[in-house]
């Protein structure tokens, strides 16, 4: 065997020099210092984005800060609010629903078709919502309890319902006049739009439901580790199956307000609202690995989304630039979710490290 000590000793026997204290302390700080950058963003960050974003609107875009404008504001973000607080449920699983869209076409279709048919507004309403959370219930026992993963069979059942859609209509709009439940998208309750109650009092039962129950924590262990879940006693398969059913029944009410709003089945709805609604949901700080958000950061990141749109209208914006826009801030907040990742991955593998 060679002696290290001898010259000419091969480099590989030779002990490696130890770590200059220094600079593992440099690392540790800078470590630490993005990990509060992520929670700060997490708590706050996004707040102050959308503070910022009307203030720009409210200097360049006409008549932005006028009440009809903001109460019109306030009722065009709804629905997506409403779709993206069911998707909050179904990210923190570390899920993905990409059908919400195609849900909210058939529930408006089974709702105004109930109405048409002389069932009481009440009854109409009901059946769209179980019909969005009969399509969840779909979702959720494909993906839960057959083990498919639940990004393609969101995408088949988002095409199978779309197809549905047309398919119940026959290719057309079904309009009523008179329908029974307009006021659930064009009434004021104490002049405030009613469209924006609803998405209130669905904000408040999801925040209860995440923060005040073990349901809640059930969700968040789920994201966090799946294995570590089971092993704790949790039935990963029931609440993977329930958050699918939540937002298929977010996608109903959003879908019984939109038909509201337009008096109308329409085939051709909800086109392209589950990615706004996806991007509230990162937008606001929740993490597509799961195990991390809060249900306020959905609705600011609905609110900017909104406020986006509308400004962007109010400028004369071309359409086709809106979509660039758009299409740039769902990337900017995949972008900012993988980042704010980093430095939490790294805290949490050198704490595995330290345990080990």
């Amino acid at each position: 065997m060679s002696d290290p000590s001898r010259p000419g000793a091969s480099a590989a026997t030779a002990p490696s020099a130890p770590a200059t204290p220094h600079v593992d302390a440099e690392e540790r700080v800078a470590a630490q210092r993005g990990v509060r950058l992520a929670k700060w963003w997490d708590r706050v960050g996004i707040l102050v984005v959308l503070v910022a974003l009307v203030a720009l609107m409210v200097a360049i875009a006409p008549n932005f800060a006028s009440v009809s404008n903001l109460l019109n504001i306030a009722r065009s973000i709804s629905i997506n609010a409403i779709l993206a607080a069911g998707l909050t449920l179904v990210i923190l699983t570390a899920g993905i629903d990409l059908s919400v869209g195609s849900i909210l076409a058939v529930s408006g279709v089974v709702s105004v078709l109930a109405a048409v048919g002389g069932w009481p507004a009440w009854l109409a309403i009901l059946a769209g919502v179980a019909a969005g959370s009969l399509a969840g219930l779909v979702n959720g026992i494909l993906t839960a309890y057959l083990g498919l993963a639940a990004f393609i069979v969101t995408l088949g059942t988002m095409t199978a319902l779309r197809g549905l859609a047309y398919t119940m209509t026959d290719g057309q709009p079904i309009v009523s006049n008179t329908l029974s439940f307009r006021d659930i998208g064009n009434g004021y309750m104490a002049g405030i739009p009613v469209p924006v109650v609803v998405m209130a009092v669905v904000y408040l039962v999801i925040w209860f439901l995440l923060e005040r129950t073990r349901f809640g924590r059930q969700v968040y262990a789920v994201g966090g580790n799946a294995e570590a879940a089971r092993l704790a006693g949790i039935d990963v398969r029931r609440v993977t199956t329930a958050v699918y059913v939540i937002a298929g029944a977010c996608a109903g009410l959003a879908g019984i307000i939109f038909a509201a709003r337009v008096v109308s089945a329409q085939p051709t709805a909800g086109t392209g609202y589950e990615l706004d609604a996806i991007a509230a949901v990162v937008l606001g700080g929740t993490s597509l690995a799961g195990g991390r958000g809060r249900l306020y950061g959905t609705l600011v990141g609905s609110v900017i989304l909104g406020v986006l749109s509308t400004g962007l209208i109010l400028l004369n914006v071309q359409f086709f630039t809106q979509l660039l826009i758009k299409g740039g801030v769902i990337i900017l907040a995949v972008a900012i979710d993988g980042l704010k990742q980093r430095p939490l991955r790294g805290q949490r593998a050198r704490a595995s490290g330290a345990a080990a």
